[in-house]
């Protein structure tokens, strides 16, 4: 058992098939959108990182908002004086027919929901990461989202940014060989079980029932999870640490981190995933993990092993100077090839061969990635009136959340998993199939 220390637990320590149908509601005619207009978008979860995507879509017309929680979200609709406001996104896509497409940034546990809802009104959506709260959901959205036609992004950032072309470049020219094992990490953790300044007492169900607000949709913000009485413990934002809710530090930093490993590498579905939990457990993330897949070869490129460290740090490469920082303070990745090694951040931002030495020697080769000019959500509303395919689409996003959710399976079950992609499904240890496919509380599906 690897000791890990309060400090480490801080975080404080030392290609895929594209699809160019045009939806309709890019057309011109009476009440679509023609490419050349603003969209007419509503946000769904607007009280946190909901204003931040809504805000970089300024360009573009706000018409409604929608949140389970007037007070948590009363910044937002202050900002947005001219959008209607709504509490239930069922009752906003039958009533508020102008809406082109939709920004869904609430709790893990209903995007798919949600999502799904907003597909199948034939609005294009953009969802924040993990695009899902499990790995079934990936794989239902990504195909009903294809089979409409709309256009989809998950909130990876960094995919849009200069930083994950130039890894993808890089390691496509040959810059560091054969790549056959990568170390990525998140040593950010849960602490205690929610964040530093919660409470220790949410590290387990609480007993207390306060009231809950008058601002507030209780069984609307619980949606297709179990029902439980209210408590601060859950909302707002400790939800990420509770399995029922959120997907923990794998789904929250997870899915950018191993943005730049699975597209460069062009990684498809693990063979294999296990996983060490380190301290925690029962109804809530752990504090620390390490999650190790296992790739198969993929044409000419050789088979790989990915390690994942949550709430701890990857080990520090030989060749990385004395003195230099390793990644970003939070985290980041270390890819090892034949002929050397590279590192990136959280994002794939700042990537460097190491030795210095070396990034300084290489002769880097011509940009050959198309590169997006403005924010993430500017780029998948460009893509929404242009017809064309935004960077994190569904098709690419969805099996990158496949492949992030099932280190969490890996979890709850603690021994080695096989995994049979095409078929969605654990071989060896049947009891896991239960964590690929949630359940949903009666009257909710997708």
């Amino acid at each position: 058992m690897l000791r890990v220390s309060r400090r480490e637990f801080l975080g404080a320590a030392g290609a895929t098939a594209a699809f160019t149908i045009v939806p309709r509601h890019v057309l011109g005619g009476p009440g679509r959108t023609a490419p050349s207009k603003k969209l007419n978008i509503a946000g769904i979860g607007v009280g946190g990182m909901g204003r931040t995507n809504l805000r970089n879509l300024k360009g573009e017309n706000i018409v409604a908002l929608c949140d389970v929680d007037e007070q948590y979200a009363g910044k937002t609709f202050k900002e947005f004086p001219k959008a209607e406001t709504f509490r239930d996104y069922r009752k906003m896509l039958d009533k508020q027919k102008d809406i082109d497409a939709v920004v869904i940034a609430t709790p893990d546990h209903t995007h798919a929901v949600i999502a799904a809802a907003a597909i199948k009104a034939g609005k294009h959506v953009y969802c924040q990461k993990p695009l899902t709260h499990d790995v079934c959901e990936a794989r239902k959205l990504t195909e009903a989202a294809r089979k409409a036609g709309v256009t989809t992004q998950m909130g990876i950032q960094g995919h849009s940014h200069e930083g994950i072309r130039l890894i993808c470049e890089w390691i496509w020219d040959g810059a560091i060989g054969e790549v056959r094992e990568v170390d990525a990490w998140c040593s950010l953790s849960y602490y205690p079980w929610g964040h530093a300044s919660w409470s220790t007492s949410c590290a387990t169900r609480p007993k207390e029932t306060p009231p809950v607000p008058g601002t507030l949709d209780w069984d609307l913000w619980i949606g297709p999870a179990p029902h439980r009485p209210y408590h601060r413990c859950y909302h707002p934002g400790v939800w990420r640490a509770w399995w029922d809710f959120g997907c923990g530090m794998m789904g929250d930093r997870g899915a950018h981190t191993l943005d730049p490993v699975y597209m460069a590498l062009k990684l498809g579905h693990p063979t294999s995933v296990e996983a060490t939990a380190l301290a925690g457990g029962g109804e809530t993330h752990p504090l620390a993990a390490i999650v190790t897949y296992r790739f198969p070869k993929r044409g000419k490129l050789p088979a790989v092993k990915l390690t994942w460290y949550e709430g701890l740090r990857a080990p520090r490469p030989e060749e990385l100077e004395q003195g230099r920082q390793m990644g970003h303070p939070e985290g980041g990745a270390i890819f090892k090839g034949s002929k050397g090694k590279l590192m990136c951040g959280v994002y794939g931002e700042s990537p460097r061969l190491i030795p210095e030495s070396k990034m300084q020697a290489y002769k880097q080769p011509a940009k050959t990635i198309p590169r997006v000019k403005g924010p993430h959500e500017q780029d998948w509303a460009n893509a929404c009136k242009s017809g064309a395919q935004p960077s994190a689409s569904f098709d690419y996003s969805g099996p990158l959340t496949e492949m992030v959710l099932l280190g969490n399976v890996a979890k709850k079950i603690g021994t080695p998993l096989e995994w049979d992609g095409a078929n969605m499904k654990v071989t060896n240890v049947p009891e896991a199939n239960k964590y690929v496919c949630g359940e949903y509380r009666r009257g909710w599906t997708l």
